[in-house]
């Protein structure tokens, strides 16, 4: 599809300030999603889970999650249990769009670049973002493919989840990055930076993930 029309569908989800709405997920949103993927994958709610571990008594995190695992609960879900007993970090208890602000609030010229990944991710199929405390997830139909991250006062990093390949060009191993489980990353210093070369990964990391 050209780039005119990827012009033409930015410009109609603009909003009246002119930016692109960020679509960005809440963990309360998010709660919803992981506790439905923990009932259909075991047949139990949260709180039936919950009863079984405080029955457990586990002492901290690790235990936790080393006994959840051999019960077959992994990933997300496993991470959520591990909130629902030890507790939320304050970060997950805010509002998406609040986080966003947050990153940015003291750096507000890196906020176009930021802006203009989004509009590119949004380009793709099927891509939601997740905002964490100190970078914003750009998840995919399988799995999360890069992160945004406004790593320094004049520098946003754009990781990219691309195991196997080797980095190349203007992506470098990703080093720095509260997303571990990117393995690239590029730089930008302005929004001129977010050029056909840097979408092109952009791209490639998403079709890499889908």
């Amino acid at each position: 599809m050209g780039s005119r029309d990827a012009e033409a569908r930015a410009e109609d989800r603009r909003s009246d300030d002119g930016r692109i709405p960020q679509r960005a997920r809440s963990w309360q949103e998010r709660y919803v999603q992981i506790a439905g993927q923990l009932e259909r994958q075991t047949g139990a709610d949260v709180a039936t889970w919950n009863a079984r571990i405080r029955d457990q008594g586990f002492a901290d995190d690790g235990a936790l999650k080393a006994w959840l695992a051999d019960q077959g609960v992994g990933g997300y879900p496993a991470m959520m249990l591990g909130f629902e007993t030890f507790g939320y970090p304050d970060f997950l208890l805010r509002d998406a769009q609040e986080l966003i602000d947050a990153q940015y609030r003291d750096r507000p010229a890196l906020r176009p670049i930021y802006d203009r990944l989004v509009e590119a991710a949004l380009d793709l199929d099927s891509v939601e973002l997740q905002a964490r405390k100190t970078y914003v997830a750009l998840v995919g139909p399988r799995r999360t493919f890069a992160s945004i991250q406004a790593t320094t006062r004049t520098r946003v990093d754009l990781g990219l989840r691309l195991e196997g390949v080797e980095p190349e060009g203007r992506a470098v191993p990703a080093k720095s990055i509260g997303q571990s489980s990117m393995t690239h990353k590029i730089g930008f210093a302005s929004v001129d930076e977010v050029d056909g070369e840097a979408l092109g990964w952009l791209r490639r990391a998403y079709d890499a993930n889908a």
